[in-house]
């Protein structure tokens, strides 16, 4: 088996809405999986907010529109899942109970089939509604009044599910029988916030704009992204900013480097800076 399709042979069918269930269904179909979708009359969510980006994440994914609450939908899915490897949600428990597809009814019919449950929060908290928002907003990843950059919990929980699939998929090579895994959108944005909870990105961390190298500056024309943490990135920083150094890691923790960076950058073109970085080796990106 080749090690970047490790999924290939394992078919998976998906039932999970919105950005998740998608971006992990992506996933897996990267790794080889051979996946379905399948979607309530009405449609995945995401294919009317986001047409193009469903269309991206489902390339090469077979797709079903089934109504599980009728007879027939009843009736198709089951014909689907003794077949199916991995079984991918993002139903509420409450929900999946009343569709006959809780775990303890899935394991009685399906032995070998494994169940990726994708929901908002662990155990009993995930009868209770939220978003990526609410998750991130938890995990103190708001600020002010904007809303953040990206989907960070449902792109993070897609990736748990992922990860989880392989777990399933090693486990039932090892035991031959199917497993339950839960994942959970706010444990996801909680890894995420890490980082912020070791205040590692707060504005006194060190990647979080106390360190001179690792900040965002004006430049002549721009913006710069300087990533200069390590010493020896530091150094070739600090030289091509005409700063001494007496320690190459205390001394980027001093207001005057950060100043003398910081003049030093806004006297300089993009152009320049992306010669710079070349030629010094010094990780920056340059933005308009």
């Amino acid at each position: 088996m080749s090690s970047s399709q490790p999924l290939r042979g394992i078919r998976v069918v998906s039932l999970a809405l919105n950005l998740p269930g998608p971006a992990a269904l992506m996933r897996l179909a990267q790794m080889g999986a051979s996946c379905t979708k399948v979607n309530p009359p009405s449609g995945d969510p995401m294919q009317h907010y986001t047409p193009d980006g469903y269309a991206l994440m489902h390339k090469g994914v077979k797709h079903h529109t089934l109504d599980l609450k009728t007879a027939a939908g009843q009736s198709a899915i089951h014909k689907l899942l003794p077949k199916t490897d991995v079984l991918l949600t993002s139903f509420r428990p409450s929900a999946l109970n009343k569709l006959g597809l809780s775990w303890t009814s899935l394991r009685k019919q399906y032995p070998a089939l494994s169940l990726i449950e994708v929901v908002g929060a662990p155990g009993a908290l995930a009868e209770i509604p939220g978003h990526d928002l609410t998750y991130q907003a938890e995990v103190g990843l708001v600020n002010g009044m904007d809303l953040p950059p990206s989907l960070f919990a449902d792109m993070g929980g897609a990736l748990m599910a992922s990860e989880a699939t392989l777990k399933a998929v090693i486990s039932l090579k090892s035991s031959g029988k199917g497993s339950r895994h839960e994942v959970a959108l706010s444990d996801a944005a909680a890894w995420l916030a890490l980082p912020r909870q070791l205040r590692m990105t707060t504005p006194d961390g060190a990647v979080g704009g106390a360190h001179a190298g690792y900040r965002i500056y004006a430049c002549k024309n721009g913006r710069v992204a300087v990533a200069a943490l390590e010493p020896h990135f530091a150094l070739s920083l600090c030289e091509a900013a005409g700063v001494q150094l007496t320690h190459p890691v205390k001394d980027l923790f001093k207001p005057a480097t950060r100043k003398a960076i910081e003049t030093f950058l806004a006297s300089q073109t993009r152009a320049q800076l992306d010669k710079l970085a070349v030629a010094k080796d010094i990780p920056l990106m340059t933005l308009k």
